[in-house]
């Protein structure tokens, strides 16, 4: 009996290797647990960076929207501004002509300019506005004769006939202005058009006075006017950001 009892207690042992297989299979087990873990904690953690992307991304628009939004309020704000008063010139920027004939955007540009002339705002008048494409005379060169047939003397008229778009034209004039000792100018153009003006003459040294012309046709379109504000909206900030001051 004794004997049964020892052989029965010998065959419940378990052999080495069997302890030591079930010792590796609960290892194996826990590694796998915390594998399973980790790769948890990973996508946790992927998807948390995904969020804050997002979140950053989100935030950058609403900044940029609310950036162009000021932006359409700024230019809506200085088309409806004139402030002209004596000044040292009357600056008009350039706009299409046809055979030597104004268009009518820069026929109402001219006349505006030639009233504030004739009430004495200014003793110089400065017609800008090179030679577009398909042309033969500068918009500047038919500006001139426009104005002389209305009574603006040759002696008061200084041409910019180089400049093909307003920041050319702005830093022609500005350089001519300085090297003649003046700095005070009114712009004249469509209304739209009045806080980049304001911003380049700014950017090139020059004092800025705003009056625009109210007899556009461009101002009679609400879609038109509405169009060019919105372009506008945007060119005013990259003016701000990446035109350079005469100073640097």
């Amino acid at each position: 009996m004794v004997v049964g009892r020892a052989s029965r207690g010998a065959h419940k042992q378990a052999k080495p290797s069997e302890r030591l297989g079930a010792r590796t299979r609960r290892g194996f087990a826990g590694l796998s647990h915390v594998a399973g873990l980790d790769s948890t904690f990973r996508g946790m953690a992927r998807r948390s960076a995904s969020r804050r992307r997002l979140r950053v991304a989100g935030l950058v628009l609403l900044g940029i929207i609310a950036a162009w939004v000021v932006s359409v309020g700024a230019v809506l704000l200085y088309s409806r501004r004139d402030n002209a008063s004596h000044a040292d010139a009357i600056v008009v920027l350039g706009a299409a002509q046809y055979v030597g004939r104004p268009s009518p955007v820069l026929k109402a540009r001219l006349d505006h300019a030639v009233s504030l002339y004739k009430q004495g705002m200014a003793p110089k008048l400065v017609l800008t506005g090179g030679i577009g494409v398909g042309d033969t005379t500068s918009e500047a060169a038919v500006s001139a004769r426009y104005v002389m047939r209305r009574g603006v003397p040759d002696s008061a008229i200084m041409t910019e006939n180089q400049g093909r778009t307003t920041r050319e034209s702005v830093k022609a004039v500005a350089t001519w202005m300085r090297a003649h000792n003046d700095s005070t100018a009114i712009f004249v153009s469509d209304p739209f058009h009045m806080l980049r003006l304001s911003v380049l003459a700014r950017r090139h040294g020059l004092v800025p006075l705003s009056s625009p012309t109210r007899t556009s046709p461009i101002s009679e379109s609400a879609q038109e006017e509405w169009k060019y504000v919105l372009s506008e909206s945007v060119k005013v900030p990259y003016a701000l950001l990446f035109e350079r001051s005469v100073s640097q």
